[in-house]
């Protein structure tokens, strides 16, 4: 039974993105009232601007100024998320070093500390805590305690969510959201895909969004679970094509500001 619902996950993966659908006012994210939107220069771009807005009546509002972040190192291609399949750009695959793009469930924060000043579900990470990226394992694309599923279970994975204690020091995940492509954790459509802190503004990702600590912190404080918040991350000339449909905000440039 897992093999032949693997089988069809595949094919309704592969025969989705054979044509094009756009979402329209019975979206899947229609009762969002947040949304990051993050866009980049091309698909090919490793870095973008991060921007947060709230609904207000039938109306987006900004409430974070454009910031600058960092994506994939071979920047960004279709996930899977909330939207139809596209086509017209690549599509996100496990260890293609390319930031879903989409629309996105905002799932739960996480970091090093024992609590973060957000009203997410907050996990506080432990040494023993790591993301499976192997495709075709049972715990595919989700965060797990590997004292509780067994050390088995997370053999091969290259995420351990510690990384001050597996890879010196490192502080990227020490504040972070999870990003929610890939929910149904299709083979091979790619795994663990976060909002983090970057390590510099020139250091891409394997495919997160990464980000200064303040703003980190700002969207944190920010983001409601109640208010249904969407993350949304796509190439500036597919979002302006699909911004109508997909009823997205409109982009005020600092040029058009003036």
């Amino acid at each position: 039974m897992t093999v032949c619902r693997r089988t069809l996950a595949l094919l309704v993966f592969a025969i989705g993105f054979a044509g094009t659908a756009h979402a329209t006012a019975d979206a899947p994210w229609q009762n969002a009232r947040q949304m990051i939107v993050v866009t980049t220069a091309g698909w090919n771009a490793d870095h973008g601007e991060l921007r947060a807005f709230e609904r207000r009546g039938d109306a987006w509002q900004e409430v974070v100024a454009p910031a600058p972040v960092t994506i994939g190192k071979n920047g960004a291609g279709w996930g899977l998320g909330l939207n139809a399949p596209q086509t017209g750009g690549p599509l996100k695959r496990e260890g293609d070093n390319r930031s879903p793009a989409g629309v996105f469930r905002i799932g739960e924060a996480f970091g090093y500390a024992a609590h973060a000043a957000t009203a997410l579900p907050y996990r506080a990470l432990t040494a023993s805590d790591w993301c499976m990226d192997v495709s075709g394992a049972a715990q595919y694309n989700r965060i797990v305690d590997a004292n509780v599923v067994g050390a088995d279970a997370v053999k091969g994975s290259s995420e351990p969510m510690r990384r001050d204690l597996h890879a010196n020091g490192d502080q990227r995940y020490r504040l972070g959201f999870v990003i929610e492509h890939n929910a149904q954790a299709v083979p091979q459509g790619g795994s663990c895909i976060f909002a983090h802190l970057w390590k510099s503004p020139t250091d891409a990702t394997a495919g997160c969004t990464a980000m200064t600590p303040a703003v980190m912190e700002s969207l944190l404080a920010w983001l409601k679970p109640q208010d249904h918040p969407v993350f949304v991350l796509l190439p500036q000339a597919e979002y302006e094509r699909l911004r109508a449909d997909w009823q997205l905000p409109a982009l005020v440039t600092a040029d058009a500001a003036q």
